[in-house]
């Protein structure tokens, strides 16, 4: 299927959703699958629908570097348990979206680049919007009862670290640092996400983000039938 078509059966699997409050969608996977752009593209589709489209990242909910790094600077444990204020994001964002919700959010409480927190201001959901949430452990046990939707980005470790030398090329300073990084805290760290949480088990719909022009789809459905495209 080509990207398009893919973006447009989820986004249209979204809108056939129905609850009684905003729509909570989880776009999970590891780094650099793809989750931003993804989550970009199916924002867009669904307010091309007339529904309007809160984009939300777990990246506005860092911890402090202090607690990221409690375990080691490359502990993949610590990078499982600490990256994120998990608490902050259900109490701003999946909390008042969720069941009797003040629909009132807030996107973001803190900058990982500056290690310090930010000021965002409330927001006002629509009871027909959908929040379209990106970030890496979505789908982890803490927050997997408050989504009403879930995606997973399924890309192989080898071509996520490939993406990983461009786009974090900057941020670390070397190929050869990013690589560094990756295998010894990101990669084992997102393993033990895949073996202990299964997130592609709990997905609705499951990309296969490889190709990024031409992506495999499998939806799941409530009894594990699973059928590709």
């Amino acid at each position: 299927m080509t990207r398009e078509s893919v973006i447009r059966r989820v986004a249209a699997a979204i809108r056939a959703v129905e609850r009684p409050h905003p729509i909570r969608v989880a776009v999970d996977g590891i780094g650099v699958a793809g989750k931003t752009v993804f989550a970009d593209e199916l924002g867009r589709e669904i307010e091309r629908n007339g529904r309007t489209a809160v984009r939300v990242s777990i990246d506005g909910f860092h911890n402090p570097a202090l607690v990221r790094r409690r375990q080691g600077d490359r502990s993949p444990l610590g990078y499982y348990e600490d990256s994120f204020d998990y608490d902050a994001f259900v109490r701003h964002v999946l909390g008042p979206l969720g069941p009797g919700g003040s629909r009132r959010v807030i996107r973001a409480v803190y900058d990982f680049r500056t290690d310090s927190p930010v000021e965002s201001t409330e927001e006002l959901v629509p009871m027909d919007g959908v929040a379209v949430c990106d970030g890496i452990f979505l789908l982890r046990p803490e927050l997997n009862g408050h989504w009403d939707f879930r995606v997973f980005l399924d890309v192989s470790f080898e071509a996520a670290l490939e993406r990983a030398q461009t786009r974090d090329l900057e941020l670390f300073g070397s190929e050869a640092a990013v690589r560094e990084r990756y295998r010894s805290r990101y990669i084992p760290g997102e393993q033990h996400y895949l073996n202990v949480v299964d997130p592609a088990h709990r997905a609705d719909v499951v990309i296969g983000n490889n190709d990024f022009l031409n992506p495999r789809v499998r939806w799941c459905s409530k009894g594990n039938r699973e059928e590709n495209e």
